[in-house]
């Protein structure tokens, strides 16, 4: 396939890598203007690939979305005109609240959400590393994206472990839910997320979790309290050494993804009429300390 990156951050140059190495015509598209990026991922030989190109991009059959999730819509805007209809567009990203706009922008393109576990590390411009195995799990969003599952064996062959699912949202919800918690406490105390397992932590989590069940059983979601406590010290657990994104955000003082993330929970929430409460504080404190930073 003739595939573009847009957003070679650290999970999208492990992709390019992965892809290019399965055979697929891969190029990047950067904020950098540039024609040509040199990547290396581990022993791997470095690879070059070409870079901003509008005739990789207008003839590409895929195009895979790893923007942060505020950057996706502005950023795609400026290039619609480059973008076939038949291109399929994959977005890879924390957070919700961006299909709906692409959907709406692109609305002949098939459109394709995925989430993913894989860890990625830049420590260099042109490196990339591997930080940890995960899995890939991809969805279509509208009609079009829904008959795009011959993907999952291409995702699969390039980065294994890759499954279609015909239900997309449940995941990505699922995923939200854990982010909503994880996320906001770890970014506003600047603790690592094995913090949350600590007693003072209990009860807020529990708040939260009780009104996010509230909002995903409202979207038509299954979600079982107990389960998603479980769930979420799992993550903790697992991700015990670990700095959230939003972490990272607020320590380099950059814009987070808050709105997205949280912010998403809360439109859902007033379009439920639900009352979220200890997830609107969250929301507001990370609000103050990004208004703090400019």
């Amino acid at each position: 396939m003739k595939i573009v990156i847009l957003g070679p951050g650290a999970i999208g140059s492990l992709w390019a890598c992965c892809l290019s190495r399965a055979g697929h015509s891969v190029s990047l598209w950067s904020q950098h203007q540039c024609d040509s990026i040199y990547l290396q991922q581990e022993h791997f030989p470095a690879i070059q690939f070409t870079s901003n190109d509008k005739d990789k991009l207008t003839s590409a059959d895929l195009l895979l979305v790893t923007l942060k999730a505020p950057n996706v819509l502005p950023v795609i805007e400026r290039m619609v005109l480059n973008i076939a209809q038949e291109t399929i567009v994959v977005l890879m990203h924390n957070g919700m609240g961006t299909a709906e706009a692409i959907d709406t922008l692109l609305p002949n393109n098939p459109l394709v959400i995925a989430t993913t576990t894989h860890g990625a590390f830049r420590p260099k411009p042109n490196q990339v590393l591997h930080t940890g195995n995960g899995y890939t799990e991809l969805g279509g969003y509208n009609d079009g994206g829904k008959r795009c599952d011959f993907l999952q064996p291409v995702f699969e062959h390039a980065l294994p472990k890759t499954s279609w699912h015909t239900d997309i949202l449940t995941p990505i919800w699922h995923k939200l839910a854990i982010n909503c918690i994880i996320n906001p406490l770890t970014a506003i105390d600047q603790v690592k997320n094995g913090e949350l397992s600590s007693p003072k932590y209990q009860e807020v989590i529990t708040l939260l979790i009780d009104e996010i069940s509230q909002v995903l059983n409202a979207e038509g979601i299954d979600v079982i309290h107990e389960k998603l406590i479980t769930r979420v010290h799992q993550v903790i657990e697992a991700t015990s050494d670990n700095y959230s994104s939003m972490h990272q955000d607020i320590f380099h003082k950059r814009p987070s993804e808050i709105d997205f993330i949280t912010g998403y929970l809360l439109q859902r929430a007033k379009a439920h009429n639900i009352s979220a409460p200890v997830n609107q504080t969250l929301f507001q404190k990370i609000k103050q300390i990004e208004q703090d930073h400019d």
